[in-house]
């Protein structure tokens, strides 16, 4: 059989950006003939143990505790399960001084499908057919942005100006004021802090200045924290949530140990929050209440914060070393290479200035020396102008070994020297053309 889809079911049944990626890296290690593969891909944390018992612990004493037919035998509020709801609020206030409140909270399966809410309560066309954007101000951000809006064409991202350290092979984004636009045209705004897939980090006073160009149009911020603090605290430089009256802080568990288990946290403007919660009970009723129950207690009695911070931070912030110190020993100097600094989130970001391929075929190159890593052109979704810079970069999981991820980069570099020698011969036998006139 074959269903004739509308439009919608064409674009949400097609593989956009990295997961039509990971279908070929599955391929690829399914088909390896033998061959080992270093795989520098996977966004799944890595399971720790102590991340592991903390969660198996709060299972055992909510199997044990009379709460739990009322957890998995009933449904529950569509705003989430009221303990995990209040150990959220009990947890900020204290933390960081605030006055929540429960209307200003929503729980969501996964953070991905609260980008989904936000896109389309607050992006797409508006009553009178006019197109509100969905803007994400730097680019390159998280892939799964590309597919969020049932309006692929509101999905908007603006270039990134770049501070480069030539001789330290290191570089940053920043966001580029003097293009980005935010105007009654705009729907929402989101983008991620820290940054999949770069580890990037806006300033304070880069939020600030997005959150206070957006407020005048009451235009809603969308800030992904999925990496952020308290839990799972992988940010490795100063920061702290932003809050304001048009910015929604929104927060994911999987990167503390429960991807299985899709819990996205929401905190904002009580009048942003009952929009979204709303679109939600259409949508799905509730999130599972199994992993909020389980993630109350371990919030509520402070465990995931601390674990986050002694445990979970500790470990990724030594993969970077990992990775830094490899590139630094085994990548040319004379090519220009650049490793974003590792300001957060579970990966490195890896720039090949003047690649001599696209980022496809070097990912290709890479396969045949057992490495898999991602290919950059996927991680920005929104940026409609041509820019080579989108085809120069990787991403490279902070999830494997260190004895991987210094072998990885030894391939890795190899590699590059060859294919950036290859294309400097190429243009050297190159006959050139004659100035003598015809």
């Amino acid at each position: 059989m074959e269903p004739a889809l509308t439009r919608i079911g064409t674009q949400m049944s097609a593989l956009t950006g990295v997961r039509a990626i990971m279908k070929d890296i599955i391929e690829t290690l399914r088909a390896g003939q033998g061959q080992t593969f270093i795989n520098l891909s996977a966004g799944n944390p890595v399971i720790l143990p102590e991340v592991e018992q903390l969660w198996r612990q709060n299972t055992l004493e909510l199997l044990d505790s009379p709460e739990y037919g009322e957890v998995v035998c009933r449904y529950g509020a569509s705003q989430g399960y009221e303990p995990l709801v209040d150990a959220v609020i009990a947890d900020f206030n204290q933390r960081y001084g605030l006055t929540l409140n429960r209307r200003q909270i929503l729980i969501t399966p996964g953070s991905q499908s609260l980008y989904f809410l936000a896109a389309n309560a607050f992006g797409g066309y508006d009553h009178q057919g006019q197109l509100k954007r969905v803007v994400l101000p730097l680019s390159p951000d998280y892939t799964g942005y590309g597919g969020i809006s049932l309006e692929p064409e509101a999905v908007i991202s603006y270039k990134p100006a770049l501070d480069i350290d030539e001789a330290g092979h290191r570089f940053k984004y920043r966001p580029d004021f003097s293009q980005l636009q935010i105007n009654a045209q705009t729907g929402c705004v989101i983008f991620s802090r820290p940054s999949n897939p770069t580890g990037n980090v806006l300033t304070d006073e880069e939020v600030e200045k997005i959150a206070a160009l957006a407020l005048p149009f009451d235009v809603p911020v969308f800030i992904d924290s999925a990496y952020g603090p308290p839990f799972p605290s992988l940010n490795f430089t100063e920061m702290k949530p932003y809050l304001g009256e048009n910015v929604v802080h929104c927060m994911s568990l999987s990167k503390a140990g429960l991807p299985g288990e899709r819990i996205g946290i929401a905190i904002g403007d009580e009048r942003i929050i009952q929009v979204l919660e709303a679109f939600q009970t259409n949508v799905c009723i509730h999130s599972g209440r199994y992993g909020q129950a389980i993630a109350a207690r371990a919030i509520r009695s402070g465990a995931l914060a601390t674990i986050s911070e002694s445990i979970i931070r500790p470990f990724y912030q030594q993969k970077f070393v990992c990775l830094e110190a490899a590139l630094t020993e085994f990548m040319p100097d004379e090519i220009p290479w650049f490793l974003h600094r590792g300001e957060g989130a579970i990966f490195g970001w890896l720039w090949l200035r003047d690649l001599p391929m696209k980022d496809w075929e070097f990912y290709q190159h890479l396969k045949q020396a057992g490495v898999i890593a991602v290919p950059g052109s996927s991680f920005f979704p929104g940026l409609r102008e041509d820019w080579a810079h989108k085809h120069e970069c990787l991403r490279l999981s902070l999830t494997a070994t260190d004895a991987e991820l210094t072998e990885g980069m030894k391939r890795l570099a190899a590699v590059v020297r060859t294919v950036y020698q290859s294309a400097d011969q190429s243009v050297q036998s190159t006959p050139q053309r004659s100035l003598t006139s015809h």
